[in-house]
């Protein structure tokens, strides 16, 4: 969850929210065929505004629409507003908008509404479209009751980033699968290795998407979770106090300064500056490192998530299309979504734009592809390690009620992550101890909990 993402810099409003009034429906588009250019078809699509996106958008009219007919109207917000305006107009079920971009969050929430078309039957019939070379994580985690509901343009998980040349002037040795307590001795190793460098960035931002993201997954490795099976709240158990306190403390010991208000953009920046040895953070984190104007491109091994008592522990997030089960256009719209989450619309990037550039992390198919793996060399075998690993259903060492790695799959959880990141930001900032802010996390667990136990 990054800006490449951009979960990790805002709070979504709650998927509860109500809508009053009704929107403005789309016009329908004109009859005609949609072959070569000369069909009058349109749809509308809402997406968020990152990079990957964007560059989407300068591409469709010269290469979608040129060879289906069909039109695309964007509507380009940034996540806060986008998240908004998907919640009202697929809510409501407007259908002022076909398509949109959903994450692997919204995507089991919005199918169980019903204000999302199932995609299983264009799939299978659409076989350019190869559904089995999505990644099995991905094509699980937007799947509801044996339904794919949306399909992935890219994906993430996470690793473990360090300056190998700072290692190897301090001698130190990376674990190839290293656990917490290692990570936890190289950090205070490689602090002070350069002037002003510390061991590690850790976020320490508040937010559901900023400092919960990369907590949540230190919390599963080492035994918590934030409701057991049976939706009691358990963010104050032995096992969640230990891993926040473990989180805590490293950040405060060997963690960059402004800890507290330091999210994904602030450590990329640390670790772009040389500021820190390590990073623990979104695969994608990767493309920026190594980019040819980076100052620690060809410095930076990637090794996967530390872990404590689990296998693995890489989060998993994706941006995906996901259709309006209102939307009077599903088969334009379906012809859409082949195109952008197609391995056609990879190979345009790669050639048109640079492999760099490419929306990856959805497709197997992708990590044997010569030409991306020679541009991204350093990480495409770490990160795509990271994503086979990922295991949404069961990402801890006990049984879970709901979905998610790096969240809890609840409407409640943007609200309930947030409250709970601002109380233990406070520890990491000094302001408030450990005990004292899961005490008041706890509270506002139960409450949410309470909710799904009565059901």
């Amino acid at each position: 969850m990054t800006p490449t993402s951009r979960t990790t810099r805002r709070v979504l409003p709650a998927l509860t929210l109500a809508v009053c009034g009704t929107l403005l429906a789309a016009a329908c588009s004109g009859a005609g065929g949609a072959g070569g250019g000369s069909g009058s078809h349109s749809i509308n699509v809402l997406m968020v505004n990152n990079p990957q996106m964007m560059d989407l958008q300068k591409l469709t009219a010269a290469n979608f629409t040129k060879s289906t007919g069909i039109k695309v109207n964007f509507t380009v917000l940034p996540e806060d507003d986008v998240r908004d305006k998907i919640t009202q107009d697929f809510s409501s079920q407007a259908g002022q908008y076909d398509v949109a971009t959903i994450s692997n969050y919204e995507t089991p929430i919005y199918a169980k509404n019903g204000w999302l078309a199932p995609l299983t039957a264009q799939a299978k019939a659409d076989t350019g479209f190869a559904q089995s070379d999505i990644l099995p994580a991905m094509q699980q985690s937007l799947t509801y009751n044996g339904d794919v509901y949306a399909e992935p343009f890219y994906g993430e998980s996470s690793f473990l980033m360090y300056r190998k040349d700072v290692f190897a002037a301090k001698g130190l040795t990376m674990p190839a699968n290293p656990t917490w307590t290692q990570v936890a001795d190289l950090a205070a190793k490689a602090d002070g290795a350069q002037s002003g460098m510390k061991g590690i960035c850790l976020r320490g931002q508040p937010g559901w998407g900023e400092l919960i993201a990369p907590l949540t997954t230190v919390v599963n490795t080492m035994g918590g979770t934030w409701f057991d099976q049976s939706w009691n709240a358990q963010v104050d158990s032995p096992a969640f106090t230990k891993a926040v306190k473990f989180y805590v403390d490293l950040v405060r010991s060997h963690g960059e300064a402004g800890a507290p208000q330091a999210g994904f953009t602030e450590c990329l920046t640390d670790m772009e500056q040389g500021k820190v040895a390590m990073w623990y953070d979104a695969t994608s984190a990767a493309g920026s490192l190594e980019a040819k104007d980076s100052p620690v491109a060809g410095k930076v091994g990637y090794v996967p998530a530390p872990v404590d008592r689990t296998k693995s522990s890489g989060w998993l997030y994706t941006w995906a299309w996901g259709v309006q089960k209102a939307s009077k256009h599903q088969d334009d719209a379906w012809k859409f979504i082949s195109w952008a989450s197609g391995k056609g619309y990879e190979n345009l990037v790669g050639q048109q734009l640079g492999w760099s550039r490419v929306p990856a992390g959805k497709r197997t198919s992708t990590y044997s592809n010569a030409q991306y793996v020679a541009a991204s060399s350093a990480f495409a075998k770490p990160t795509l390690t990271a994503l086979e690993a990922a295991n949404p259903s069961s990402p801890g060492v006990q049984p879970r009620p709901a979905p998610g790695i790096q969240f809890v799959g609840i409407p409640e959880f943007t609200n309930l992550g947030t409250q709970v990141s601002q109380e233990i930001s406070s520890a990491i900032a000094g302001r408030t101890s450990v005990d004292s802010a899961l005490k008041a996390s706890q509270s506002l667990a139960a409450k949410v909990a309470t909710t799904y136990a009565k059901k």
